[in-house]
């Protein structure tokens, strides 16, 4: 009883904490038991008449006390007046004999009783008792022309029915698929966005001219057609289109780019004439298009010759935006995270007269969008928003929402009533890298893990310019056996050569304590060497910061051959490729040096931090700094 009430008592704590914390959980869980359809259960109605009727027959003609006996035979009992009743059952023929057996004998179904009798010169008056023969229409004789003539046509009808359910789709491909959001439905206001402050008073422009376009026509003022949204992904460009709609509180049309694609040929451009059609009719309205570089990428690429259904629903798009149909309350959002491949006649005056960026949030953005995530949930007292914000650094909009979520998830399962420091850093571990797993590693590749992870820290903290080590841990998470926490100390916008050199030799420093202590590699530093690698090309091909002077270089690639054979022509010489190739070969082989020099210098700090790292698994920043003094 005591371990019941006990599991009560938590599963009530449990409901408790989930409420309070507020995470996101379902309300309720319906569980719908829909109705039975008589179409579409009528084939097995059809399946369990055809079965009843051949297990009636197989069971009908079962008879334990009868004997079957031949057709000849038969004809010799009548013969000699040994039968007393014979009744005929279509091809059956059961006999009483006069000494009252039963037996029963089969005829061929073209040849009748009297034939049978006729035939072999047998009178019906040797039968001493009755002669029944019993007439009655089979019942595959009545279900042959239903299966044959009925069952098609009900398959066709149930065809029908099934497109009319779907909203007759087959009829109507060619109808706008986006969502409507009519006036006062879209609840979502600025209040809602954090952050984006150049964003949203761009934004309000066009909200007010939504209100009062009189105040700009009188002046000879003309709104921007089209407003192009371009950030990367979670910075909240689909939450600022649905702010205008809510702001200015006039009908709301969005659509995903790809939501205009279909196989049938002509479908995109309809269903774009049909979009402008309907917020035309709701003037003044506001049309969203969502990820549109899925149809508005460059024209003339394509394989078909520039001809492919995409490109044609993009020549519709821009007829719409800036033909002859003036529609002067129509304003077209548009978000996309890949500006650089959008066709240029798409992204010129007259159609997307102006392009917002959004930026990852800054120090500030953060602050306001954890508050803003934070409502709802209880924080711990000692919870600093400005700490949370400032170890966010590179975290979108999503990202902090995603990391809070986890953090209320976490204290719910481990039974506590509030957040705390601890939960959220976390959490935030958990959306960058991943969740704690076990692995059955042994001592060695433990030890390995541990030097490698210490290599890593012990570089960071002895090149220039290069943010404070804040964690370091040996405990598996994601696709890594460890990790150094190195979180920038503050937003920067710039980035300098001897930051990106201190970054790759960082990078290189778990390579270069695998070497020092075990003169061994190992595959866990190819990510490491990758992202380097990655780091100095750009130096040298993208940035200029080489002997090669200041100079973009195009990278090859894999698909080189494809560009090639499309015509393309190359812009990097086999020989110019080589040179840049050494320079890559000389920034990395001199970071790698520098790497194993710092822990060569310093291996008594290595050895510490490693062993360190063996008995706890995790050293926090003020505790890795007392290491190395």
């Amino acid at each position: 009883m005591a371990q019941e009430n006990n599991k009560k008592e938590n599963t009530k704590n449990g409901k408790k904490n989930s409420n309070k914390l507020g995470f996101k959980m379902p309300k309720k869980i319906v569980i719908q038991v829909k109705k039975p359809n008589l179409l579409n259960n009528i084939f097995f109605y059809v399946f369990l008449a055809v079965a009843m009727y051949f297990l009636t027959s197989s069971f009908g003609n079962v008879n334990l006390t009868s004997e079957e006996i031949p057709i000849n035979k038969f004809v010799t009992l009548i013969n000699e007046s040994k039968v007393q009743d014979v009744t005929v059952n279509g091809d059956r023929i059961d006999i009483l004999m006069r000494d009252g057996t039963k037996v029963f004998a089969k005829k061929e179904s073209d040849i009748s009783f009297d034939q049978i009798l006729s035939n072999n010169s047998v009178d019906r008056s040797k039968i001493a008792g009755k002669l029944e023969i019993v007439h009655k229409v089979a019942f595959m004789d009545v279900l042959s022309p239903i299966l044959m003539f009925g069952f098609p046509l009900l398959i066709l009808f149930f065809l029908v029915k099934q497109m009319r359910g779907q909203g007759g789709e087959i009829m109507s491909f060619g109808k706008s698929r986006a969502k409507v959001f009519m006036k006062g439905q879209q609840k979502v206001t600025f209040n809602d966005v954090a952050g984006c402050v150049e964003a949203k008073r761009e934004m309000m422009e066009v909200v007010d001219f939504l209100k009062f376009p009189d105040k700009y026509r009188k002046l000879g003022a003309r709104i921007p057609k089209g407003v192009l949204l371009v950030g990367p992904s979670g910075v909240g460009k689909t939450l600022l289109a649905r702010a205008i709609a809510g702001e200015a509180g006039v009908p709301f049309f969005s659509v995903a780019g790809s939501e205009f694609m279909e196989m049938l040929v002509g479908v995109g451009s309809s269903r774009a004439r049909d979009l402008f059609n309907m917020a035309r009719e709701h003037q003044p309205s506001i049309i969203f298009i969502d990820e549109i570089d899925a149809i508005g990428r460059e024209r003339g690429m394509g394989i078909g010759g520039g001809h492919d259904e995409r490109e044609q629903t993009l020549n519709q798009i821009l007829i719409e935006m800036d033909g002859f149909d003036i529609r002067t309350n129509v304003i077209v959002l548009a978000a996309t995270n890949r500006p650089d491949m959008l066709d240029s006649a798409l992204i010129r005056p007259g159609r997307f007269d102006r392009r917002i960026s959004i930026p990852l949030p800054d120090l500030k953005d953060r602050e306001e969008i954890v508050k803003i995530h934070m409502k709802g949930k209880p924080i711990d007292k000692d919870v600093s928003v400005e700490k949370i914000a400032r170890k966010t650094v590179g975290f979108s909009g999503a990202d902090i929402e995603n990391m809070l979520n986890e953090a209320a998830i976490l204290t719910a399962r481990e039974g506590r009533d509030s957040l705390t420091e601890a939960d959220l850093e976390e959490a935030a571990l958990k959306v960058t890298i991943g969740s704690e797993r076990k692995t059955l590693q042994s001592e060695e590749e433990k030890r390995m893990t541990a030097y490698h992870e210490a290599g890593h820290a012990l570089v960071a903290a002895n090149v220039k310019d290069m943010d404070a080590v804040q964690r370091v841990s040996i405990v598996a998470r994601g696709q890594t056996l460890g990790h150094t926490d190195l979180p920038p100390e503050r937003d920067r916008y710039q980035e300098t050569k001897t930051r990106i050199i201190s970054f790759i030799t960082t990078m290189l420093g778990g390579r270069a304590a695998e070497e020092i202590v075990f003169n061994e590699m190992t595959i866990g530093a190819a990510d490491d060497i990758r992202r380097a690698t990655e780091l100095a090309r750009k130096m040298v091909a993208e940035y200029g910061m080489s002997s090669l002077g200041p100079i973009y270089y195009e990278s090859k690639s894999e698909f080189s051959w494809l560009a090639k054979e499309f015509g393309a022509s190359a812009q990097l010489s086999d020989d110019m490729s080589a040179k840049i190739d050494a320079q890559i070969e000389k920034i990395m082989s001199g970071c790698f040096a520098e790497a194993k020099r710092i822990l060569n210098e310093k291996r008594a700090a290595l050895d510490k931090i490693s062993e360190k790292l063996l008995e706890k698994e995790t050293i926090d920043g003020d505790e890795f700094k007392d290491l190395i003094k």
